[in-house]
């Protein structure tokens, strides 16, 4: 089992002991997901980089990892899958010698 199913598995199990499991429905991770990245990007806003707080960051990052994990688990999605297959693809449409030191998407390489 990878460290990835392993939080997961943790994650869930939290919501588990809590009886939480009958709330959480797909749409209803994915919009709590979204509004604690909301609450991610509070802790950078009106800030110079070197003034954000990291632990405001590193307590709403967690948050967002947390319902990243419960929609993998409500899905029965393997994490570490998805995101080699999503670098691939990434990587296809990013190919270093055409993207290294840009920003701009991939149709504008």
């Amino acid at each position: 089992m990878s460290d990835f199913e392993k939080m997961k598995t943790k994650v869930k199990q939290f919501t588990i002991d809590r009886d939480w499991d009958q709330f959480h429905n797909g749409k209803d991770l994915a919009i709590a997901l979204s509004g604690e990245a909301s609450e991610l990007l509070n802790a950078f806003l009106w800030k110079k980089p070197e003034d954000v707080k990291i632990e405001k960051v590193r307590e709403e990052l967690a948050d967002v990892l947390n319902y990243a994990f419960l929609i993998a688990d409500k899905y029965n999605l393997d994490i570490e899958q998805i995101m080699d297959e999503k670098l691939r693809i990434n990587g296809e449409k990013y190919p270093v010698d055409k993207a290294k030191g840009t920003a701009k998407k991939y149709n504008e390489l």
